[in-house]
């Protein structure tokens, strides 16, 4: 390749490792004598997903594998591709094998998720023939996204991404290409910020700033000139993915161990990165009641307050109600109680048999309902002393008392604790007939 071809290429391109020891971040795997280098050096390629968030080098780590053993590489987008990329696939794989010079082939499958159960079984014969090595890549969790018989036969690698040296490294070896105008130090640190730990993200835009320098003559990106290029920073954000599932997972538990200021974070991460605020206000909704329930039913209602404050002033006004709804759940009084006895109860009916509504608390409203003692018996607890029939059995007939509700020794369930105390005292001095 000529010197002026090779200034052509984008960035990404002209700084992609040529081997392992270039390869920058994931040194869990590619470090010596780790799980990824050891594969390569073993000289017998396998099947593997490459699971990681965008841009940390899951195409890249393909490519060098194919290279390490010297196989025939076969790229498919799982976005673009379908049935008949896997068959030319296989043609080439089975040409390459049965060729004058025999090559192994590997078979990359870019965001391996996007294949259907049908399309990702189809690598399955080939797979266990030896015919190719299937890698897949992904952004998502393969336990759910990839077939079982699939995962099955390919070892799973955990990519991360990259850290704040990782990415300095990369800015590094651009300015030491001249790919881009001497960069300073606060712009350097909002630049990695910007990228967020995603090198394809980071070359990208330092290829588009290098343009915008040199449209403009620089020779430094300062702070302030680069904040004008970029405008508002926005995170990498996947509605949708592993890290959105991982990050409310992460203010729920910030809310249920009461700690304000990590769930006020994890709240606020979720809105930069374009989480739909009444999405985050249902969550809320359910966190209300899961977590805190009767300690203090206030929680609820101001949950149900925000949702409503929201839907009539928007964003960005209306975030501030919600964003006050999660510092109140996380210092309020916490009880599961709730939570949990509904649980049983519910397990308890599943397994029980349909047991009949005793006599007494059926409904009469006819003469001939009367007559078959529907309701003969009731006692009408507003009548009784305290507004309480003690004895009086809400049961089926023969169903032991199941104890579903045990409200904790915290906030208002204190007071109903000793409230259950007391009618089971009164229920004792007089039992059931």
């Amino acid at each position: 390749m000529t010197a002026s071809a090779h200034l052509q290429q984008p960035l990404a391109e002209r700084l992609r490792p040529r081997n392992l020891g270039e390869v920058i971040g994931q040194q869990h795997l590619i470090g010596e004598g780790l799980a990824l280098r050891l594969a390569f050096e073993s000289g017998q390629p396998h099947s593997c997903i490459l699971w990681g968030p965008p841009g940390v080098g899951k195409t890249t780590i393909a490519r060098l594998m194919a290279d390490a053993f010297d196989a025939q590489f076969i790229s498919i987008s799982a976005v673009l591709g379908g049935v008949k990329d896997i068959r030319e696939a296989v043609e080439k794989a089975q040409a390459a094998l049965h060729g004058l010079q025999p090559q192994r082939t590997i078979v990359f499958v870019d965001e391996v998720h996007r294949f259907n159960k049908s399309q990702q079984d189809a690598f399955l014969p080939h797979v266990e023939s030896g015919l190719f090595t299937f890698i897949g890549a992904t952004t998502e969790n393969p336990s759910f996204e990839v077939n079982s018989a699939l995962l099955s036969r390919a070892a799973v690698y955990v990519l991360q991404a990259l850290n704040e040296d990782d990415l300095k490294q990369i800015v590094k070896r651009a300015l030491a290409i001249g790919a881009i105008a001497a960069i300073e130090a606060d712009a350097e640190q909002r630049l990695i910020a910007y990228a967020d730990g995603d090198a394809r993200r980071l070359l990208n835009t330092l290829e588009t700033l290098a343009v915008a320098a040199q449209r403009e003559k620089l020779d430094s990106i300062s702070d302030a000139w680069l904040l004008k290029v970029l405008g508002e920073r926005m995170r990498r954000y996947d509605k949708g993915g592993e890290q959105f599932y991982d990050t409310i997972s992460a203010l729920h538990k910030s809310v249920r161990g009461s700690d304000p200021d990590a769930a006020l974070y994890w709240f606020t991460r979720m809105l930069d990165g374009g989480a739909d605020p009444r999405y985050m206000a249902r969550r809320l909704i359910r966190m209300a009641a899961e977590d805190i329930g009767l300690a203090d039913p206030r929680a609820l209602r101001l949950a149900l307050d925000a949702a409503e404050v929201y839907e009539r002033l928007g964003s960005p006004e209306g975030e501030l109600a919600l964003a006050e709804c999660v510092i109140y759940l996380a210092v309020a009084a916490k009880s599961n109680a709730v939570y949990k006895a509904f649980n049983e109860a519910k397990a308890w009916v599943k397994k029980d048999g349909t047991r009949p509504v005793p006599m007494h608390l059926r409904n009469a409203p006819t003469q001939l309902m009367k007559s078959l003692d529907y309701g003969k018996g009731y006692r009408y607890a507003h009548d009784e002393a305290d507004g309480f029939a003690a004895g009086e059995n809400y049961l089926p007939d023969g169903m032991p008392a199941p104890g579903f509700y045990r409200p904790v020794e915290r906030g208002l369930e204190l007071k109903i604790a000793e409230k259950m105390a007391s009618l089971r005292d009164m229920n004792r001095a007089r039992p059931a007939k």
